[in-house]
Formats: structure tokens, C-alpha cells, sequence
């Protein structure tokens, strides 16, 4: 997550969304009193790399009070409703079927691994969307950002942002975590039917806010 004073924007990161290389990206054009909340020790090797700054302001008075993840309410809440209504919020979301994909093998890296149809049917799936997303981006169940972005045109949709906001050049996207997911097929091929009525019901709010379609 971060908050630019300095460009005046605010990122909410949600899950399996290229949060983390979105992150790593906008941390090269913050400025010394911006929010940016701390990634794993390897990721934060490759923000070095590309020039970006690593956590800082996120703690205050010892506590860390701003984390990665953090829903927009609790954000608001910290900076207060006038710098929050005053900067460009916004966050990334993804088509759930191919999201819960992505979210599986990110829970299971390595063999031998829970069955796919297990983990979707178990519901723990679920936990990409609600706790991951939707109520991320979204304050009483209405949207609390300015745009949510597509993952599936992830450089558009950044580049849009960059000139609407003026904002400096930033380096390509690195690739953190695509690591995770071995199975590239379409996830048409990947679901079952009855596993894909399943994500189709957990992930309600979504498909109805944007339209996904399986």
C-alpha cells in the first residue's frame, strides 16, 4: 500500500493483482514524506534494484499502523476524510476465475498439493475476493476509490494513470511472484464446472460490479 503525498494518490493493494510489482513501480517517484508499506525481503531487493524506496513512514510512534493490504477504510480512518477525498485512490481487480487460480498455487507452491476442486469447494478460495478485494477497495459495501484498474490490462491501465496524474517515468513492471503459478493454461481448462459455479457464487459482488464472465 501507498500513500503519495507528493503526487497525492493513494494505492490500495489488493490480492493476486500485481500488487506488489505495481507497488515497486510507483515506489521509484515517491517522494521522503510518502507511505509505503513493507513488501517480503526478496521483493524488496528488487525494489532496490529498480531504484525505489523501500518502507518508511508506515510506523508511528514504534506501532505500524499502515500495512500491506490495508483496507480503504482503516486508511481513511488514519489520514483523515480530507486528504482522503482530495487524492487519487485507486486499486487493481482481477477475473475471479483466473484470480482463484493464481491464488492456489500461490497457497500451494510445491507437490504434493491440496486438489484444486478441494480448495475451491473448501471455500478458502473465497479469501481472494472479500478479504482480498472487494472489501479492500470498497467502505460499506460501496466503492471507496476513484478507479478500479483491470489486472488483465495491467500496462494500460497504469499508463492512463501516469499521464492523468502527471506523473514521472517509471521502469517496467518487474514480474514479482508469477513464479507461483506452474499451470499457465486458460482457466477454462483448468475448472471444472462445478468448481467454477462455486467462484461464480463467492465472487458475486465482483462479477456484478464489473461484468466478468466465466
Amino acid at each position: 500500500m501507498i500513500i503519495s503525498h507528493k503526487h497525492k494518490f493513494i494505492f490500495i493493494k489488493t490480492k493476486k493483482t500485481a500488487g506488489t510489482s505495481t507497488e515497486i513501480a510507483l515506489s521509484t517517484i515517491c517522494g521522503d514524506q510518502d507511505i509505503i508499506t513493507p513488501i517480503t525481503a526478496e521483493d524488496e531487493i528488487t525494489r532496490k534494484a529498480l531504484g525505489g524506496r523501500g518502507p518508511q513512514n508506515h510506523v508511528v510512534n514504534g506501532i505500524p499502523l499502515f500495512y500491506n493490504h490495508m483496507p480503504a477504510k482503516d486508511v481513511r480512518a488514519l489520514i483523515g476524510k480530507p486528504v482522503w477525498d482530495g487524492y487519487f485512490k485507486f486499486c487493481f481487480e482481477r477475473n475471479p476465475w483466473d484470480k482463484v487460480i493464481s491464488w492456489y498455487f500461490w497457497e500451494h507452491p510445491a507437490e504434493p498439493r491440496l486438489p484444486l476442486s478441494e480448495f475451491v469447494q473448501s471455500g478458502w478460495a473465497a479469501q481472494v475476493g472479500g478479504p482480498g478485494g472487494f472489501d479492500l477497495y470498497t467502505i460499506d459495501g460501496e466503492m471507496a476509490v476513484d478507479r478500479v484498474c483491470r489486472f488483465e490490462n495491467l500496462g494500460e491501465e497504469l499508463a492512463r494513470i501516469r499521464a492523468e496524474l502527471n506523473l514521472p517515468a517509471m521502469p517496467d513492471l518487474p514480474r514479482a511472484k508469477s513464479r507461483f503459478r506452474q499451470d499457465k493454461r486458460h482457466y477454462r481448462e483448468i475448472l471444472g464446472a462445478a468448481d467454477a459455479m462455486a467462484i461464480e457464487k463467492f465472487f458475486a459482488r465482483e462479477i456484478a460490479a464489473f461484468g466478468y464472465t466465466f
